[in-house]
């Protein structure tokens, strides 16, 4: 099977800061480092390293060559990501040493995707494979619905949260990934929770203490603990459960089985400063001791 991926694909700046700035504070940075980034980016790398066929479908700009360069040495599949005249979007990332972030976004060509790229690439997907999309990129809810009728089992990682954005795919779902303020957010538009919107397979990440799994045709809850380490870096913490969450279920893993080793990878992942060119393969996920 395969995982498509409509997602987004940034340059991620990240500055070390002594601490993240106050309102109209100036503060010098420590250092300064460009990732690989972008939610969408950053699934597909983790899925990619967790053992799936990837295809991602996105866009850059002019000055966006290099992301895409780095997607394909990742194993991604590129060919479905074009090039838009608007500049590639960039995040400005600032980190201080506990590993708590403030993070300003620019969507950039994100933005700039169009139906026929969209119906393009899914008209090589079959039935079965994974669409996962993020808040990130234009052509969400019509990619979505395009997901459904061709039986692909759609997924949404619900982040940057926006309830008019969740509300306009929910028809279409079959798996929601959400943390738990987005939880609790989309509960007050809706009026309902997470496991009564109809959808199979709900996931809400919770931080330090875990991940929970909601059965949406038998109302079931798990949970998976988080692993205990020392973070330095949260960045593309959720990004890295998610690919990982959704490469083991391409490859066959129950939902309690993927997300016990999605765990493990966003667990060492966030002990390491970057993005997608820090997420960890399969064989150092499982080679772990915590």
């Amino acid at each position: 099977m395969a995982i498509w991926n409509l997602g987004s694909i940034n340059a991620d700046m990240v500055y070390a800061m002594p601490h993240l700035p106050a309102a109209g504070e100036t503060l010098a940075a420590r250092s300064l480092d460009r990732f690989l980034g972008g939610k969408g980016a950053n699934m597909s790398v983790a899925a990619t390293r967790a053992g799936s066929s990837v295809n991602h479908i996105g866009a850059v700009g002019p000055d966006g060559e290099w992301a895409v360069e780095r997607l394909k040495a990742y194993g991604v599949g590129t060919s479905h990501i074009v090039q838009a005249v608007t500049p590639t979007g960039h995040a400005i990332i600032a980190v201080e040493p506990e590993g708590e972030n403030q993070i300003i976004l620019f969507p950039g060509a994100n933005r700039a995707l169009s139906q026929d790229q969209v119906d393009r690439a899914l008209s090589q997907a079959s039935a079965g494979d994974i669409l996962v999309m993020q808040n990130e990129t234009s052509m969400q809810a019509e990619a979505a619905r395009l997901g459904r009728q061709k039986g692909l089992r759609v997924c949404y990682a619900a982040a940057p949260f926006n309830a008019d954005a969740v509300q306009a795919v929910l028809p279409y779902l079959d798996f929601l990934i959400l943390n738990e303020i987005e939880a609790q957010q989309l509960a007050q538009a809706t009026g309902k929770q997470p496991g009564e919107l109809g959808i199979k397979d709900v996931i809400i990440t919770l931080g330090a203490k875990g991940a929970r799994h909601i059965d949406g045709d038998t109302g079931a809850v798990s949970d998976v603990p988080a692993l205990p380490v020392t973070p330095v870096d949260t960045t593309g913490a959720g990004d890295t459960f998610t690919g990982y969450v959704l490469s083991g279920l391409d490859l066959g893993l129950t939902v309690a089985e993927a997300m016990e080793q999605a765990s493990r990878a966003g667990a060492l992942m966030v002990t390491r400063r970057g993005t997608a060119d820090v997420i960890p393969d399969l064989k150092e996920v499982q080679a772990a001791r915590f």
